[in-house]
């Protein structure tokens, strides 16, 4: 009786065992179909030559005034590697002519604040941004004014401003207030009418506006006829009896 529970026990579970084992790798999958989702970035093998260029940016350009300066400028080369127009690596962005401060890549680097620059770089080459700069690829020193309408800026920090160029079609110049133009308009109109002497104010004498001719007395009948007509007219009404 034993012997009969065992063996039908024992072919229970090796019938039953590969739905079980199914059944586990199902979950599995679904548990890693639930797993969040991570923004996805580009890759970049990063080598220690990528990361000086990174922090010798950060170093003369960000004045070392503080962290969230070295990061919008670290921001700022990030972003222009990820456009793709820049260059293909971090020190082909920085060393690109003219866009960065003379001398970058060659000037010594001396300053007590190379560690905290340093630190800062290697913080932007894991990931980190400044959540201001978002997709801006430009920056000036703080303070100076352009007068370009595509400019539109986004953070002022470590004696830069940084700014998006935008198209100018998507950036329309401010319309006028409506209580500008209103006040505008008695304005004018008490001008000229002060500037017109009171002598010359004379009223419209009603002769300019009458025929030069009078007119003849129109005809009472809805017809002209001449003289010699209405004669005829009137005799013939006048020999007709009246009832």
């Amino acid at each position: 009786m034993f012997a009969v529970r065992w063996t039908t026990a024992a072919i229970f579970s090796a019938v039953t065992a590969p739905f079980l084992l199914a059944g586990c790798s199902q979950t599995s999958q679904l548990a890693e179909g639930v797993k969040p989702k991570t923004a996805s970035t580009r890759a970049y093998g990063y080598t220690a030559k990528d990361r000086e260029c990174l922090a010798r940016a950060m170093f003369f350009e960000s004045r070392r005034s503080s962290r969230e300066g070295l990061v919008a400028v670290g921001s700022v080369v990030m972003n222009r590697l990820d456009s793709g127009k820049h260059g293909d690596t971090v020190c082909d962005v920085v060393g690109e002519k003219g866009q960065f401060a003379r001398g970058v890549l060659s000037r010594p680097m001396n300053s007590k604040a190379l560690p905290d620059v340093q630190e800062a770089a290697d913080a932007v080459l894991k990931g980190e941004r400044h959540p201001k700069v978002k997709n801006a690829m430009f920056f000036h020193t703080a303070g100076l004014k352009f007068p370009y309408k595509n400019m539109h800026y986004v953070l002022v920090a470590g004696g830069n401003a940084f700014y998006e160029k935008r198209s100018r079609r998507k950036a329309p110049a401010p319309a006028e207030p409506e209580t500008a133009i209103a006040s505008a308009a008695p304005e004018v109109e008490t001008i000229k009418t002060a500037s017109i002497p009171a002598t010359d104010a004379r009223p419209v004498p009603v002769t300019t506006v009458a025929r030069a001719e009078p007119e003849a007395d129109q005809p009472v009948m809805s017809f002209n006829v001449s003289p010699s007509e209405a004669d005829a007219i009137g005799m013939l009404i006048a020999s007709q009896d009246r009832p």
